[in-house]
C-alpha cells in the first residue's frame, strides 16, 4: 500500500486515499498505452515533426491526421486556389494523410491551403499542424505560409541555464507593449521592453498571445493554430530573437499556453477538421462546447489529441527555447462544470464525479513532458487550490512546479472595495497572504491582466480613480492619490513578502499604470487607446508613477540580491489588529507594516533578537513617492525588555520598513 506523501503532508486526505491512488493509477496506465513501455513521454511527443510540412530530401512532404476524410488536396496560387488530382494526398495508415511534391512547388513565404473532402461535405483548411498563419488585410481571413528561410535563425545563446532563483515573473503582451496606437511587434519588445523588464530586476518574462489566435480581442486565449506564432506580431525568426535577446539579458521566458480549449472557427481551427465535432473534441453532452468562452472542449480521452497537445509543447522548447509554461484555464480542465457551479470549502468537492480525471491526466503527462526535457517550469492556473496539483506526480500530485496564488488578488480587491481602511485586519491579512498547502509552491501576485480587463479596474484606479487625470504631479497633495501611491506600495510589499516561492506583476502595473485593457473592437471604434502601455508616465520623474515603479525595482532588487524567495518562508513575527501593525520576519529581514489610515507611532515597539539593526528599504522615501519621514540606513539597536529584546521604531501611517539584521 503506497503512502503518498501529499497524504503524509496532509493527513485529512488519508480519506480519499482510493481516488487519489485511483487516479494515479489511470495516468500511469495511460502513459503505458501511449507509449507501449517503448520510449519515453519525451520522445512520443514527436508528432510535429512527423506531421505538417517539411523540407526532406529536396521535397516537401505534407502529412496530416484525418480519419473521416475521404480525399485531401494542396492548394495554393499554382491551383488558382481550387482542388487539383496533380495535387491530391494519399491516405495512409490510421487515418494519416501524405503528400509529396516538388521542391519548386512551394517557396518561402508561400501561401497555401488544404481542401479536405469527407462524405457528404467538404471546404478549405488550413493545416493542423501548421507553422505559420498569416492573415489576409484585405479579407481578414487566415491561409498558411510557408516558413523556410535560406538561413535559419542562429541562435547567440544556444543554451539558456537560469540563475538557481525563486521567479520573479514580468508578464506581458508584445502587441500593447509600447505606446503607440498600434499592434507592437516582437522586434519592438525586443528592442524597448526586454531592456525595461530587465533593469526593473525581474527574473522572468511571461509571454500572452503568442500562439495564433484569428481574434486580437481575445488577449490570444482563443487559439487556432497551436504550433504558430501569432503572425500579428511578426516571424517566428522575430520571436526567437526576442527570446534569444531575452535569454542574454538573463531572463527566463514563459509561455502561457493554453490547452483548455479552442477557438470553434473551422477554416483556420480545429473545429470539424475532417468534417467530425469529434476529430479533436468532445462531440456531445455538456463537454461539447464551453458555456462561457464558446469555444471547443478537446477529448483528453483520445490518444491522437494526447500526442497532438504533448507535441505542441516540446515544439515550443525545442523550436523556440522557452524556459517554461503557465497552463491557462487549469481549473476550468480539471472540473466537468468548469469550476463554475462548484464551491471549494470542501476535500469531497476535489474528489467528487464532478472531476475530469481524463484531463486532470492530461496534464500530469504534460508535466512529465516539460520535466523529462530538463530545466522547464511548468505553473498552474488554478484559483480551486485542489490538493496535489503542484506536487509531484510520484507523491501522489499532478506535477506541477507552481500554482498561481489566484485568491491573493480577490483579496485585495475585497479589502479595497468593500472595507473602510480603518477596518483593514492585519491578522486576516497574513492568513489569506501565506495560506498555502503545504506540499506545493506557490506564486503570489497583487494583481495581474484579468485586474486590468475592460470592465474592471487596476487596484490603482480603484483608490485613485478621476485624479490619475489631474493630480498625479509629485508636487500636487490630493489625499486620494496619497492615499492610493502609499497602499499600492504596501500591497505588493506585503504580497511580495509573505508569498511562497515566487511573484508575478503585469506589465505597466508596477508603476500604476491608469484606466484600464481594451481592445481593439466594434464598441470602441476599433481604437487602440486601450491596447497600450504609456511608458512616458513611468519615465518622467515628476509624477508618481515614475516613483512606483522605481518603489518596484528597489523591492525587487532587494528579494533577489538576498534570494529571499527561497531563503524560507514568512513568519508572523508580530501582529496587532487594533494599532494595525504587522511584523512578517523572512531570512534575518523584518518587514514592518503600519496599515493604519490615521495613527503614526513614535517609539513602537517591536519584538526582535538582540542584534542591531539597518532600515534597508522603506516606502516613505521621497524619491519613492513618500513624504520622507524615514531615512534609509538609519540603525537600531535592540534592548532588553520584558519577554525579550525590543527594538523602537517611528511608524508613520501608511508606511512600510525593512531591517536588516546587521552581521556584527
Amino acid at each position: 500500500m503506497n503512502e503518498w506523501n501529499i497524504i503524509k503532508s496532509d493527513p485529512a486526505l488519508s480519506h480519499f486515499y482510493w481516488a487519489i491512488s485511483d487516479l494515479q493509477a489511470y495516468i500511469q496506465a495511460t502513459e503505458l498505452r501511449l507509449t507501449q513501455g517503448q520510449v519515453s513521454l519525451k520522445d512520443y511527443a514527436t508528432a510535429h515533426q512527423y506531421f505538417g510540412l517539411h523540407l526532406i530530401d529536396n521535397e516537401w512532404v505534407l502529412r496530416e491526421w484525418a480519419p473521416h476524410a475521404s480525399n485531401i488536396y494542396l492548394i495554393g496560387a499554382f491551383t488558382e486556389w481550387r482542388k487539383d488530382e496533380r495535387y491530391k494526398c494519399l491516405r495512409l495508415n490510421d487515418g494519416i494523410w501524405e503528400g509529396i511534391f516538388s521542391r519548386e512547388l512551394l517557396h518561402h513565404e508561400d501561401l497555401y491551403r488544404l481542401y479536405i473532402e469527407w462524405p457528404g461535405g467538404g471546404g478549405p483548411r488550413i493545416p493542423a499542424f501548421v507553422r505559420r498563419a498569416v492573415q489576409s488585410p484585405l479579407t481578414n481571413e487566415f491561409d498558411a505560409q510557408v516558413w523556410q528561410p535560406e538561413t535559419p535563425y542562429q541562435w547567440k545563446m544556444a543554451k539558456f541555464t537560469p540563475r538557481a532563483e525563486a521567479p520573479l515573473i514580468y508578464e506581458a503582451h508584445v502587441g500593447m507593449a509600447q505606446e503607440e496606437g498600434r499592434v507592437s511587434s516582437y522586434k519592438d519588445f525586443t528592442k524597448y521592453t526586454i531592456p525595461r523588464i530587465a533593469a526593473a530586476g525581474y527574473s522572468a518574462v511571461q509571454l500572452m498571445a503568442i500562439l495564433e489566435h484569428p481574434y486580437y480581442g481575445s488577449f490570444g486565449y482563443q487559439v487556432s493554430n497551436f504550433f504558430a506564432p501569432s503572425s500579428r506580431f511578426g516571424t517566428p525568426d522575430d520571436l526567437k530573437e526576442l527570446i534569444d535577446t531575452a535569454h542574454q539579458a538573463g531572463l527566463s521566458v514563459y509561455l502561457d499556453i493554453v490547452h483548455s480549449h479552442s477557438v470553434k472557427n473551422e477554416v483556420e481551427g480545429l473545429s470539424k477538421f475532417d468534417g467530425t465535432y469529434y476529430q479533436y473534441f468532445h462531440d456531445g453532452g455538456d463537454m461539447k462546447q464551453h458555456p462561457v468562452w464558446d469555444s471547443r472542449l478537446f477529448n483528453y480521452d483520445n490518444p491522437w489529441v494526447l500526442r497532438f497537445l504533448l507535441s505542441n509543447i516540446r515544439y515550443w522548447v525545442e523550436e523556440f527555447h522557452f524556459d517554461g509554461f503557465r497552463f491557462d484555464g487549469v481549473t476550468s480542465m480539471i472540473y466537468r462544470d468548469h469550476g463554475l457551479k462548484s464551491k471549494f470549502g470542501s476535500y469531497d468537492v476535489y474528489f467528487s464525479h464532478n472531476l475530469d480525471r481524463q484531463a486532470i491526466t492530461y496534464l500530469a503527462l504534460a508535466n512529465k513532458v516539460c520535466h523529462q526535457l530538463e530545466g522547464v517550469i511548468t505553473i498552474a492556473e488554478d484559483v480551486s487550490g485542489m490538493p496535489g496539483l503542484a506536487a509531484p506526480i510520484n507523491d501522489g500530485g499532478i506535477g506541477f512546479d507552481y500554482r498561481l496564488a489566484m485568491g491573493i488578488p480577490d483579496f485585495w480587491l475585497r479589502y479595497l472595495t468593500k472595507r473602510k481602511d480603518e477596518d483593514w485586519n492585519v491578522d486576516e491579512m497574513f492568513y489569506e497572504l501565506a495560506n498555502r498547502r503545504p506540499e506545493e509552491k506557490i506564486i503570489s501576485y497583487a494583481e495581474c491582466h484579468d485586474q486590468a480587463l475592460v470592465g474592471d479596474k487596476t487596484f490603482i484606479f480603484q483608490m485613485i480613480d478621476a485624479a490619475m487625470y489631474h493630480n498625479m504631479h509629485r508636487h500636487d497633495h490630493n489625499l486620494a492619490v496619497e492615499r492610493g501611491v502609499a497602499l499600492h506600495k504596501l500591497i505588493r510589499l506585503a504580497t511580495l513578502c509573505m508569498s511562497g516561492h515566487g511573484y508575478l506583476n503585469f506589465m505597466g502595473n508596477e508603476f500604476g499604470h491608469p484606466e484600464w485593457i481594451d481592445f481593439p473592437r466594434q464598441g470602441n471604434n476599433w481604437s487602440y487607446h486601450h491596447a497600450r502601455r504609456c511608458w512616458s508616465l513611468r519615465d518622467n520623474p515628476d509624477l508618481y508613477y515614475h516613483c512606483l515603479a522605481e518603489f518596484d525595482r528597489e523591492m525587487i532588487k532587494l528579494f533577489r540580491d538576498h534570494n529571499l524567495l527561497r531563503a524560507g518562508i514568512g513568519e508572523k513575527a508580530y501582529a496587532h489588529c487594533a494599532d494595525q501593525v504587522l511584523v512578517v520576519y523572512r531570512a534575518g529581514f523584518r518587514f514592518i507594516f503600519n496599515f493604519s489610515p490615521t495613527n503614526s507611532y513614535t517609539d513602537y515597539g517591536i519584538p526582535v533578537g538582540p542584534h542591531t539593526y539597518s532600515l534597508v528599504l522603506n516606502t516613505d522615501v521621497l524619491e519613492l513617492g513618500g513624504h520622507g519621514r524615514l531615512q534609509n540606513g538609519q540603525k537600531y539597536h535592540s534592548h532588553e525588555a520584558p519577554g525579550g529584546h525590543r527594538i523602537q521604531l517611528y511608524l508613520p501611517t501608511r508606511t512600510a520598513l525593512v531591517l536588516a539584521t546587521d552581521s556584527d
